[in-house]
Order: C-alpha cells, then sequence, then structure tokens
C-alpha cells in the first residue's frame, strides 16, 4: 500500500532533506515550492530516482486559494494524504531590531510560517479524518518543522521567533483535537542547520561553533532533520503525539 507525505517547501533546505529521507523510507511525494516547476526539475528527478513517485505541487502556503488547491491536487493523484510536513517558511527580508521592525515585515512572516501551516493542517486533518475512517489501520500524522527560535529569543528577527512559538503551541493544539482519531501530530525544532537560508552567516556560526556554542560542534545538515522526519512518518514513535524533537547538537541543553 503506497503512503503519501505531502512536503512544503520541499524542493531545497529542510525540506529536500525531509523529502530525500522520506523517499528512501518508501514514501511517494507531494512537494511544494514557489518556483517553476522548470526550475525544479533536476531536484524532483534526484527524488524520483529513490524510488519514488514524486509530484511537484507549486504554491504559496499563505494563500487561502493556493492551499485548497495543492491539497486537491495531491488527492486527484494520489487518493490521500498520510503525512503533511509543514516545513515552508521564510527569514525577515531584513533582520531589524524589535524596537525597529516594522508591521509589514511581522504580517509576511507571521502569514507564512504560521497562518499558512495551521489553515493548510485544518485542510489536510480533515482529509486524513475521512481515509482514517475507511482504513483504521493505516498510519496517518503531522509533522511541524519549528525552530530553537521558539524558545530562543533573537531580537533582530523576533518576527520569526514569534511565528514559530505559535507553531509550537499549533502542535499542541493539533495533537489534542486529533487524538480521538489516532493522527499523531509531533514538531521537530532545528538549531541551526546549514542551508541557504544560513548561507549568508556562515562565518558567525563556525566561529560560534569553534566556542562551544552546541555539544555537538558542527553545523546541522538537512538529513539530520530528514531522519527524524521519517522515524515519525513510518509510525516509530506511535505514542509520542505533541512531543518535540530538538535536533540542534545540544546548543539548548543548559550547561555550567
Amino acid at each position: 500500500m503506497s503512503r503519501i507525505a505531502f512536503i512544503t517547501g520541499g524542493t531545497r533546505g529542510i525540506g529536500l532533506g525531509i523529502a530525500t529521507e522520506l523517499a528512501k523510507a518508501g514514501f511517494d511525494l507531494a512537494v511544494n515550492g514557489v518556483r517553476d516547476e522548470a526550475a525544479v526539475k533536476s531536484v524532483l528527478e534526484e527524488l524520483s530516482k529513490l524510488g519514488a513517485q514524486v509530484t511537484y505541487v507549486r504554491g504559496d502556503v499563505s494563500k487561502n486559494e493556493d492551499r485548497r488547491r495543492m491539497v486537491e491536487e495531491i488527492l486527484d493523484r494520489f487518493g490521500k494524504i498520510n503525512i503533511l510536513v509543514n516545513n515552508a517558511g521564510i527569514a525577515p527580508p531584513e533582520r531589524k531590531d524589535i524596537l525597529e521592525a516594522t508591521e509589514e515585515s511581522f504580517e509576511y512572516v507571521l502569514n507564512v510560517n504560521l497562518q499558512g501551516p495551521y489553515f493548510l493542517t485544518q485542510l489536510a486533518a480533515n482529509r486524513m479524518i475521512e481515509s482514517k475512517k475507511q482504513q483504521l489501520e493505516e498510519f496517518f500524522c503531522i509533522i511541524n518543522v519549528s525552530s530553537v527560535s521558539a524558545t530562543v529569543a533573537s531580537v533582530n528577527r523576533g518576527e520569526y521567533c514569534i511565528s514559530k512559538a505559535g507553531i509550537a503551541m499549533a502542535t499542541k493544539l493539533w495533537a489534542s483535537r486529533l487524538g480521538e482519531f489516532d493522527i499523531p501530530v509531533y514538531e521537530i525544532q532545528p538549531g541551526v542547520i546549514k542551508t541557504y537560508m544560513t548561507s549568508t552567516v556562515q562565518e558567525k556560526y563556525d566561529r560560534l561553533f569553534q566556542q562551544g556554542l552546541a555539544i555537538q560542534q558542527r553545523w546541522g545538515t538537512p538529513q539530520d532533520i530528514g531522519k527524524v522526519a521519517a522515524a515519525m512518518a513510518s509510525g516509530n514513535m506511535p505514542y509520542s503525539t505533541g512531543q518535540v524533537v530538538l535536533v540542534d547538537g545540544g546548543m539548548t541543553v543548559q550547561r555550567l
């Protein structure tokens, strides 16, 4: 029986790391992004080489009409969604001190990082409930990718931190609501991960890792996140709904 995973922001960075590991685990994939399909063709081909059926659903998760269209496209292609990975996210266009940050930036980041996944989860969860009633033994789950910034304050990107703190509460809310249907909801909180988003601050974090930023003195990789997501999606954490897995190399462990 095929298992279908819908990964937002799945064509690069952490999302691609998750898509790759899920493909290796035997999932078929619906991969979302905002770029033209031609621009991600090579990525889709590489995922297909891992044995997955792959479809690209282009859309902006912050837009209601895009969310609805993407879900319908996936259902038309595969008939169901077993796994929703809410990964798509953005940093503020400009890092500004919270004494100077703009409402426009706040709204932009919150719409993509929090409102979008919240209501995409609503759409997907209702479809999962319908499928679960027909296939009681089939596994469905939702995985939210937030950040250590859900709890670690960065005053030059407050809107990002607040969006991720909101995702952390959304995980608890959806876990509570979907418990009666045996649909677990998980959260992954990445630390400093080497992606296109962090490429502009590589020297800064290279230096901080050398100074002991994390217990494991290296950058995290998208594959580090993907392996955790694959364990969740494969049903290997069936009695852990609402739980958070930190993938941060021990960065948030308090030390003396």
